[in-house]
Protein backbone atom coordinates (compact mmCIF):
# COMPACT_ATOMS: atom_id res chain seq x y z
CA UNK A 1 0.00 0.00 0.00
CA UNK A 2 1.11 3.46 -0.56
CA UNK A 3 2.04 5.54 2.06
CA UNK A 4 0.10 8.64 0.92
CA UNK A 5 -2.88 6.19 1.01
CA UNK A 6 -2.08 4.65 5.12
CA UNK A 7 -1.37 8.12 6.23
CA UNK A 8 -5.05 9.66 4.66
CA UNK A 9 -6.54 6.65 5.97
CA UNK A 10 -5.07 7.14 9.44
CA UNK A 11 -5.96 11.15 9.21
CA UNK A 12 -9.64 10.21 8.46
CA UNK A 13 -10.00 7.99 11.52
CA UNK A 14 -8.51 9.93 13.66
CA UNK A 15 -9.95 13.72 12.51
CA UNK A 16 -12.89 12.29 11.37
CA UNK A 17 -15.01 13.27 13.93
CA UNK A 18 -14.15 16.88 14.58
CA UNK A 19 -14.95 16.94 10.75
CA UNK A 20 -19.13 16.21 10.74
CA UNK A 21 -21.22 18.82 9.91
CA UNK A 22 -23.55 18.84 12.36
CA UNK A 23 -24.45 22.78 13.32
CA UNK A 24 -27.61 24.67 14.33
CA UNK A 25 -29.89 24.72 11.15
CA UNK A 26 -33.11 26.91 10.22
CA UNK A 27 -36.61 25.00 10.66
CA UNK A 28 -40.15 25.79 10.75
CA UNK A 29 -42.13 24.41 13.45
CA UNK A 30 -46.02 24.10 12.86
CA UNK A 31 -47.85 24.80 15.66
CA UNK A 32 -51.67 24.67 16.34
CA UNK A 33 -54.40 24.00 19.20
CA UNK A 34 -57.56 22.40 18.89
CA UNK A 35 -59.73 25.52 20.36
CA UNK A 36 -57.62 28.29 18.22
CA UNK A 37 -58.08 29.62 15.43
CA UNK A 38 -54.87 29.73 13.84
CA UNK A 39 -51.84 27.75 12.96
CA UNK A 40 -48.49 29.23 13.82
CA UNK A 41 -45.70 29.14 12.10
CA UNK A 42 -42.59 29.36 14.17
CA UNK A 43 -38.61 29.86 12.63
CA UNK A 44 -36.01 28.31 15.24
CA UNK A 45 -33.09 26.78 14.79
CA UNK A 46 -32.66 22.76 15.17
CA UNK A 47 -29.61 20.42 15.32
CA UNK A 48 -28.89 18.81 12.06
CA UNK A 49 -25.93 17.69 9.69
CA UNK A 50 -24.09 14.57 9.37
CA UNK A 51 -21.90 12.82 12.16
CA UNK A 52 -19.40 10.21 11.64
CA UNK A 53 -20.59 6.47 12.83
CA UNK A 54 -19.48 3.06 12.85
CA UNK A 55 -20.44 0.64 10.92
CA UNK A 56 -21.73 -2.42 12.88
CA UNK A 57 -21.49 -5.45 10.26
CA UNK A 58 -18.91 -7.17 12.70
CA UNK A 59 -21.14 -6.33 15.74
CA UNK A 60 -20.69 -9.98 17.21
CA UNK A 61 -16.61 -9.30 17.51
CA UNK A 62 -17.18 -5.52 19.13
CA UNK A 63 -18.23 -4.52 22.52
CA UNK A 64 -21.72 -3.33 22.72
CA UNK A 65 -20.47 0.52 23.73
CA UNK A 66 -18.37 0.77 20.32
CA UNK A 67 -21.99 -0.04 18.43
CA UNK A 68 -23.66 3.03 19.39
CA UNK A 69 -24.16 5.39 16.40
CA UNK A 70 -23.82 8.95 16.92
CA UNK A 71 -26.68 11.87 16.00
CA UNK A 72 -26.55 15.69 15.84
CA UNK A 73 -27.76 16.43 18.88
CA UNK A 74 -27.97 19.60 20.67
CA UNK A 75 -24.52 21.14 23.00
CA UNK A 76 -26.64 24.18 24.41
CA UNK A 77 -29.98 24.95 23.46
CA UNK A 78 -32.38 28.02 24.98
CA UNK A 79 -36.58 27.66 24.98
CA UNK A 80 -38.49 30.93 23.82
CA UNK A 81 -42.26 31.08 23.97
CA UNK A 82 -44.39 32.16 21.15
CA UNK A 83 -48.10 33.28 21.55
CA UNK A 84 -50.56 31.27 19.42
CA UNK A 85 -53.25 34.10 17.86
CA UNK A 86 -56.81 33.65 18.30
CA UNK A 87 -57.01 31.14 20.97
CA UNK A 88 -60.30 31.49 23.24
CA UNK A 89 -60.03 33.07 26.84
CA UNK A 90 -59.82 29.11 28.59
CA UNK A 91 -57.58 28.43 26.77
CA UNK A 92 -53.70 28.87 27.43
CA UNK A 93 -52.80 30.37 24.07
CA UNK A 94 -48.32 30.02 24.65
CA UNK A 95 -46.21 27.37 23.03
CA UNK A 96 -42.63 26.76 24.66
CA UNK A 97 -39.84 25.45 21.67
CA UNK A 98 -36.16 24.75 22.00
CA UNK A 99 -33.82 26.65 20.17
CA UNK A 100 -30.14 25.14 18.98
CA UNK A 101 -27.44 27.22 19.86
CA UNK A 102 -24.91 24.93 19.30
CA UNK A 103 -24.97 21.84 18.66
CA UNK A 104 -22.71 18.10 18.75
CA UNK A 105 -21.79 14.58 17.84
CA UNK A 106 -23.39 12.18 20.23
CA UNK A 107 -25.88 9.73 21.53
CA UNK A 108 -29.60 10.61 20.81
CA UNK A 109 -31.13 11.88 24.75
CA UNK A 110 -34.64 10.91 24.22
CA UNK A 111 -35.21 13.44 27.14
CA UNK A 112 -35.73 16.37 24.33
CA UNK A 113 -34.95 14.76 20.84
CA UNK A 114 -36.85 12.26 18.93
CA UNK A 115 -34.47 9.74 17.89
CA UNK A 116 -36.95 8.03 14.80
CA UNK A 117 -36.60 9.70 11.90
CA UNK A 118 -40.43 9.11 10.36
CA UNK A 119 -41.98 9.34 7.02
CA UNK A 120 -44.83 10.70 7.69
CA UNK A 121 -45.10 14.41 7.56
CA UNK A 122 -46.43 15.63 10.84
CA UNK A 123 -45.26 19.19 10.39
CA UNK A 124 -47.82 21.15 8.61
CA UNK A 125 -51.13 22.99 9.49
CA UNK A 126 -54.73 22.50 9.21
CA UNK A 127 -55.98 25.48 9.80
CA UNK A 128 -54.68 29.35 8.68
CA UNK A 129 -51.57 30.76 9.13
CA UNK A 130 -49.52 33.03 11.10
CA UNK A 131 -46.13 33.54 10.98
CA UNK A 132 -43.73 34.46 14.06
CA UNK A 133 -39.77 35.61 13.83
CA UNK A 134 -38.75 35.07 16.70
Amino acid sequence: MPPFFVMSLLFGLTFGQTASLCAPSEYIIHVEKRECAYCLAINTTICAGFCMTRDSNGKKLLLKSSLSQNVCTYKEMLYQTALIPGCPHHTIPYYSYPVAVSCKCGKCNTDYSDCVHEKIRTNYCTKPQKLCNM
